[in-house]
């Protein structure tokens, strides 16, 4: 049986691999591929809508979507686990499935995973990521969802050390873990995890490259998850069997004032 997708941001830089990604496998097919101007009506054909677009476009394009009763990949940025709580039960009333990938990536999520796994036996944990300038949202949604498994990860521990927050140049705080964000030319994506104890310190470091051939293997599996999934899911990690133990986040503390800047995803905690 062949699923029809629709893409939101599909004229964008990952909704254009998704598209790619899409015509190659011979049980979907694409039948809308949406625009930042486009009528969100135009997904309504489809039985599954992948969002590839913005933070700001992204919020209205999920719920159109689970009012239609559409099966949802998330592949945009900015959804903390605050968002993802807000939409879990309205998924649920619909009988759907919404699945988030702040990162298609296979060495990004064993990135991020290695970091959780490590999390426990460093007191001091900080995050540097760095993007093209043209990225809109910071810090990265990749970079979120790291911080909140390193939380997840030290939950028996608590919050990692973090000196000096209240200065702004220490980073904004996720799940008590600082993270840096840099937006400059000549960068894909890239992301280090520092963890440091007396005496020594541990970087996980990942690199992309190029983005079709490293997101593609992801995106396949991703859409093959995400037309049967029921309820919410988050990770490409929930669909593969990578050998650790990646503890699943719990929202914590309250979402902090976004101040009119979408894609603002931190929260308030202790450090």
């Amino acid at each position: 049986m062949t699923t029809r997708v629709a893409i939101v941001g599909g004229t964008g830089k990952l909704g254009s691999i998704v598209r790619d990604v899409v015509a190659d496998l011979d049980d979907f097919e694409l039948v809308a591929s949406l625009s930042s101007s486009s009528d969100l009506a135009e997904m309504d054909a489809a039985d599954l809508v992948v969002d590839t677009s913005t933070p700001a476009v992204s919020i209205d394009a999920v719920r159109h979507a689970i009012e239609q009763g559409k099966q949802l990949l998330i592949g945009t940025s900015g959804w903390s686990a605050e968002r993802i709580a807000l939409v879990r039960p309205l998924v649920h009333q619909a009988g759907t499935g919404a699945v988030f990938i702040p990162n298609f990536s296979l060495g990004s999520v064993l990135g991020s995973a290695l970091a959780a796994a490590s999390a426990p036996f460093f007191p001091s944990i900080e995050i540097i990521e760095a993007h093209r300038e043209t990225k809109v949202d910071s810090p990265s949604g990749t970079a979120v969802r790291t911080a909140e498994l390193i939380a997840a990860g030290r939950a028996a521990v608590g919050p990692v050390e973090s000196p000096y927050v209240d200065q702004r140049a220490r980073g904004q705080q996720v799940a008590s873990v600082p993270i840096h964000s840099l937006r400059r030319p000549g960068v894909v994506a890239r992301q280090e995890t520092i963890l440091s104890g007396p005496g020594e310190s541990l970087s996980i470091v990942h690199d992309t490259i190029d983005p079709a051939r490293a997101y593609a293997p992801g995106i396949r599996l991703a859409l093959q998850a995400a037309r049967d999934a029921r309820g919410v899911t988050v990770g490409l990690d929930s669909f593969l069997d990578i050998g650790l133990r990646v503890p699943g986040p719990e929202p914590t503390g309250k979402p902090v004032d976004e101040g009119g800047v979408p894609g603002q995803v931190a929260r308030t905690t202790g450090a």
